[in-house]
């Protein structure tokens, strides 16, 4: 009699349980069912492949797969010791250029020695000529007065006529000094020229050395997180090809689609707002933002199980939602236009 009271009260007790269990079904599904959605899609973020920029070995990739980073960030590290040597190599060719390049001032130098003793001897010859010609004034009164002869006359005249020519001669002189000293320099420069014509290439390949260096670091252009990893330190890798793929989920747009007759109803720039499933068959809601709407028409994505709906026109749309850590990409969201469906 026992056992038959026992067994009765147990059988109770689940029946009991099960109706709890089906009575919590019903309100949490009636809960959500309060909520008329509008649209439907999924959730994308911008997300961007780095490459390499440079070939070589990896020599730094500390960050793994789920790691922020912020943008400026160094990444990815690309051994640069190839690099390094062919820039210094390429420096050293320069210092031996400009090592290799002539100077006009020792022979400058003479010359203007050259042209400083042909400006004291005109300087002389000049004063001489004075004397001379007071001298020259001096035996012409005499001459006039008959107090000096012919001959005499002829030979101050003569005196002059020679001290002229050599003051001629040291003006050439120095005028040739001249010459000879922008001739000299012309000739320096011309050769210099020759060796400078070298050195600009050489210079623009230190340049693009430094290029290549500053590519062997990969940086992030945006905050992110590190979505997929495509290679490992310690390996070797070739331009182009891919390293990571960085997203920014800090921010996730639904895309969704809409009939042509809710077309009318939304703009760009309207808040909505956004509902995510979350477990015990609850709803999680964000605001959004409309960013986008589509101006012409498509087919109803496969996704869309039944025949009917996949031959009907749709709009798709997205909406810019803060993500507060619960946002995956893929993960299916819900959209009500209407503001009084936050409120239910």
């Amino acid at each position: 009699m026992t056992n038959v009271l026992k067994s009765y009260l147990t059988a109770q007790s689940e029946k009991q349980y099960i109706f709890l269990l089906t009575l919590i079904f019903v309100v949490s599904s009636c809960k959500k069912s309060d909520i008329k959605y509008d649209a439907a899609g999924t959730f994308e973020a911008t997300e961007i492949i780095l490459s390499a920029e440079a070939n070589g070995k990896i020599t730094q990739f500390d960050a793994n797969e789920g790691d922020e980073i912020k943008a400026g960030q160094v990444v990815v590290l690309i051994d640069t010791v190839n690099l390094n040597l062919q820039k210094e190599q390429a420096e050293s060719t320069v210092d031996a250029l400009l090592m290799k390049q002539n100077s006009a001032e020792p022979q400058i130098t003479v010359l203007k020695q050259q042209l400083m003793v042909a400006e004291s001897q005109i300087q002389t010859l000049l004063e001489q000529m004075k004397v001379l010609k007071k001298e020259q004034n001096r035996v012409s009164d005499l001459f006039k007065g008959e107090a000096a002869t012919s001959q005499q006359m002829d030979d101050v005249n003569g005196k002059v006529e020679i001290l002229q020519k050599q003051i001629k001669t040291a003006e050439q002189q120095r005028t040739l000094v001249i010459s000879q000293m922008k001739s000299a320099r012309d000739q320096i420069a011309i050769q210099n020229r020759s060796i400078t014509s070298e050195k600009i290439p050489l210079q623009k390949r230190v340049a693009l050395i430094n290029d290549q260096i500053r590519k062997t670091s990969v940086i992030a252009p945006l905050n992110g997180t590190i979505l997929t990893k495509y290679a490992e330190q310690g390996e070797f890798i070739a331009i182009g090809k891919p390293i990571l793929k960085l997203a920014d989920l800090s921010e996730m747009s639904l895309k969704a689609y809409i009939t042509g007759d809710q077309l009318p109803a939304i703009q760009i720039g309207q808040d909505v707002d956004v509902f995510v499933d979350q477990l015990k068959g609850e709803s999680k809601s964000f605001k959004g933002k409309i960013t986008s709407i589509s101006d012409k028409a498509e087919f109803t994505p496969k996704t869309i199980q039944t025949k009917e709906e996949r031959a009907n026109l749709v709009y798709a749309i997205k909406i810019n939602v803060v993500n507060d850590g619960t946002l995956k990409i893929g993960m299916y969201g819900e959209v009500a236009f209407g503001s009084s469906n936050a409120e239910k």
